[in-house]
């Protein structure tokens, strides 16, 4: 997504701000060891300092103090007059002016979305925000026809059929989940291959395939536990949702549209 790819320049110039905020971290040389040092130090991962345990919490700390002691090392010199260290802070200056630019850009876009709008584009794509039909079942998978049909047999003529076909699944199946008495738990007719999907969804609740069903990895012989018919959610759950994407769509087209105006009254010369 568009918003996704927009640079973030923010951390880079603050780890060359002096300024810190006060914090409960602690200090080094009488220096605060704030949010965003800790931050900055755990990367991208979206993970919480105070959701790490206590011995993750010491190497990132002792990290942040390491990172600090050789940033006032550095301050200590004349690298900030330096050619090198202008011409970097500019090009993260000239990055961070794009990115607060470009979101101030999307935060209006979206602004503008009307809520009438954004009910109209629902209601035309209802089922794009819907939840598929999903299958509960059960299968046995074995190699030739005529040991599925053996098992058929077996089946058909037993009482408790469930039980039967669990306890078959247990000892006969080849598959992953034959010793979990062939339990697939709930999937969407998408994630299995076509023949098991066709299959599996003619059957009603309790009942299983009378004919082995026939796919690239052998036979298998479905029990259908139960069944979710495809819904549609409320436009509550997904206004969020589709307050972004119209916003990534019309933020896409507005950069495009601006930067073709930009290039048509640019000179510009490559190399």
């Amino acid at each position: 997504m568009i918003k996704k790819t927009i640079t973030i320049a923010v951390t880079s110039l603050m780890m060359l701000t002096v300024a810190q905020a006060k914090s409960n971290y602690g200090t080094v040389n009488g220096v605060n060891i704030t949010e965003t040092d800790v931050q900055m130090t755990m990367g991208p991962s979206g993970m919480s300092f105070d959701a790490l345990d206590d011995t993750m919490k010491k190497r990132v700390l002792d990290m942040v103090v390491d990172r600090t002691l050789l940033t006032q090392a550095a301050q200590k010199t004349d690298i900030a007059q330096s050619a090198e260290y202008k011409k970097q802070l500019e090009a993260l200056k000239s990055g961070l002016l794009l990115d607060v630019w470009m979101k101030k850009m999307m935060a209006e876009i979206e602004k503008g979305l009307s809520k009438e709008k954004l009910e109209a584009h629902f209601k035309k794509n209802e089922k794009k925000y819907g939840t598929p039909k999903q299958l509960k079942a059960r299968h046995i998978l074995v190699k030739t026809e005529d040991e599925a049909k053996a098992l058929v047999k077996e089946l058909t003529d037993a009482k408790d059929k469930k039980a039967k076909f669990i306890e078959l699944a247990k000892s006969k199946s080849t598959g992953p989940s034959g010793s979990n008495g062939g339990d697939l738990g709930w999937f969407s007719l998408d994630r299995m291959v076509p023949e098991f999907s066709v299959a599996a969804d003619k059957l009603g609740k309790g009942e299983f395939t009378a004919t082995p069903v026939k796919t690239q990895f052998g036979y298998h012989l479905i029990m259908l536990d139960d069944r979710k018919e495809a819904g549609t959610k409320k436009f509550s759950e997904v206004e969020k949702m589709i307050r972004e994407e119209l916003g990534n769509e019309a933020f896409g087209k507005k950069v495009q549209e601006l930067t073709k105006e930009l290039r048509s009254k640019a000179k510009i010369e490559l190399k």
